[in-house]
């Protein structure tokens, strides 16, 4: 379930620390690693409770343990513990903070010295950052059709009363997307356990399927994945049938003036997976690395209204002679470099990388705080590189900063459990690019949003700008965007890289959580503006700006649980 070591483990199953487990707890722990989900006692309670006593039997074997303790042993329960997790709103965020807690102090200190962390986060924006993922992969797997291949516990051999799924500890409500067992199936009526509540469902609920009939295509220990519709006075709950076959989605969100991130979802699931893709995942990110390309050509000398003729080329490379395409096949002649920028044309962007140089183009990125070893080989120049879609956020922040960047911080202040705080820490500043250049690149990264790739942010009718990222066989779709006082990236994919499909650009598949993100951060701003060409250069004070309202946590912190490209 997410959980790395016997620590964690623990703490997982039995809400303890592993120095306090008892022997069959700590023999059912020892059980895991041979297939730490194949023995879920969660999921799998018999295997589980086997695969414990096989342990303990050969603990007996070994002389570790007495007879007796064997005995007693083997006959207790799973003994599970499993309490709902402290802050489920915001958990691949509050993992974050531990993690960056711990490295600062000591992991005792944090777990139980009674801190105060004050956060950068914005509670408002994280529940519609979370919203925004689930809708936009939900939206992405309905628009790809019923795939079933649905796990039944019954098949399994599972008892169906002793299934309990690790979903079913969170709180769930109106707009919950949640897994559940089908309990009772027919034609028109479909019934789904959710942990102790149950929710009905009817052909209305799974029309986009295209099955008419809930019992020819669902069965009595299906395990589905259902969005909670409606909470009926009585507790009685209305769901619509939604589709998990592993896409997977992140968002992260920080503030241009401060460097505070505001919003983090690392994942569609967090109980099922605290692999954070939002700082942890190194995904190619296609498109959206042609901002440090051109970049690259303005400090160069190249001007915004320059020509680049988009027709075919082949480069010459250290590999052989190298033949690329644009996205669309086709070839449009003369362009500015605004037009080819907004309308992420390839071959524009790999002339820019072969006259300016690709290890100076790849300088560059890293200038942006980008810190992926990456290869110097042209097709990069169209993100054919493994970026951390928080490092593209922090590097896309420089542009309405007049070319300043601020590192990205969690954790705005820490206090001691006599209310003594410690030493504030400033954020760190540094000059990536001047204004005149940053000002100009604005222009192209505008021009994605006014008439380019990203034309479907218009309708938020506010200052943006931005880029769609798509890579080769679509296996990753991005858009990474801001308006003056917000920056903001999404990302979709598979954890094991297979494609999203034919056609799903970072302009289908990403764009629209961006759009749903955005439109709440940017509400309540409308006459908010990019800085004019004549207006003096921003400073940004490490200690200015006011973020939204901080979420306080209280220690111990327990998280809750080569590239064609557009």
């Amino acid at each position: 379930h997410g959980r790395y070591g016997f620590e964690a483990g623990s703490e997982y199953y039995f809400s303890k620390h592993a120095r306090n487990l008892t022997l069959p707890e700590a023999a059912l722990l020892a059980a895991l690693p041979k297939g730490p989900e194949y023995y879920s006692p969660v999921r799998f309670p018999e295997r589980a409770l086997k695969r414990r006593n096989l342990v303990l039997t050969e603990m007996l074997h070994d002389g570790k343990i007495t007879e007796k303790q064997a005995e007693d042993a083997e006959a207790s329960p799973l003994g599970l513990h499993l309490e709902p997790p402290p802050n489920s709103v915001a958990p691949y965020f509050v993992e974050e903070v531990r993690k960056q807690l711990e490295k600062e102090y000591s992991v005792d200190e944090v777990q139980g010295a009674g801190l105060r962390v004050y956060t950068t986060l914005d509670l408002d924006l994280q529940k519609v950052a979370n919203k925004a993922v689930l809708d936009g992969a939900a939206a992405y797997e309905r628009g790809r059709g019923w795939k079933g291949n649905l796990e039944n516990v019954v098949l399994e051999g599972i008892d169906p009363a002793s299934y309990r799924h690790p979903d079913w500890s969170q709180e769930i409500g109106k707009g919950s997307y949640v897994h559940g067992m089908v309990t009772e199936v027919s034609a028109k009526r479909v019934v789904v356990k959710l942990g102790a509540k149950q929710a009905k469902l009817t052909p209305e609920d799974w029309k986009w399927t295209g099955h008419g009939d809930g019992d020819s295509f669902l069965r009595s220990g299906d395990i589905v994945y259902v969005r909670v519709t409606d909470v009926a006075a009585d507790g009685t709950l209305r769901a619509a049938l939604e589709q998990d076959s592993g896409a997977q989605a992140a968002l992260m969100a920080v503030d241009n003036a401060t460097g505070d991130v505001v919003a983090m979802v690392g994942g569609r699931d967090f109980s099922l997976s605290q692999f954070n893709r939002a700082t942890q995942a190194e995904r190619q990110v296609g498109s959206s690395f042609k901002p440090y390309v051109y970049t690259t050509a303005l400090e160069a000398g190249a001007k915004p209204t320059d020509i680049v003729v988009d027709g075919p080329v082949t480069f010459s490379t250290p590999g052989g002679p190298y033949t690329p395409h644009n996205y669309e096949a086709n070839y449009r002649g003369p362009m500015t470099l605004i037009n080819a920028f907004a309308e992420s044309r390839n071959i524009p962007a790999l002339k820019l990388a072969n006259r300016y140089g690709i290890r100076k183009v790849i300088a560059t990125a890293h200038r942006f705080g980008i810190t992926s070893e990456i290869p110097p080989f042209l097709p990069v120049a169209l993100g054919a590189a493994g970026i951390r879609l928080s490092e593209q956020v922090s590097a896309y922040s420089v542009f309405p900063n007049d070319g300043i960047r601020v590192e990205p911080r969690y954790i705005r202040k820490v206090v001691q459990a006599d209310g003594l705080p410690f030493d504030d820490k400033p954020a760190q500043v540094s000059d990536v690019i001047s204004v005149e250049t940053a000002r100009e690149m604005m222009q192209l990264l505008e021009a994605v949003v006014q008439h380019g790739t990203g034309a479907a942010a218009a309708q938020l009718k506010h200052p943006l700008g931005g880029k769609t990222g798509t890579t080769n066989n679509f296996t990753d779709a991005w858009f990474v965007g801001f308006s003056p006082s917000v920056t903001c990236g999404t990302w979709i994919g598979y954890d094991d890289e297979q494609s999203l499909g034919d056609k799903e650009t970072g302009a289908r598949a990403a764009l629209p959580m961006w759009i749903d993100f955005m439109r709440a951060a940017i509400a309540g701003k409308p006459n908010e503006e990019f800085a004019a060409d004549a207006a003096q250069k921003k400073t940004v004070d490490s200690a200015m700006g006011k973020p939204a309202q901080p979420v306080k946590i209280v220690a111990p912190l327990v998280p809750e649980a080569a590239a064609v490209s557009r």
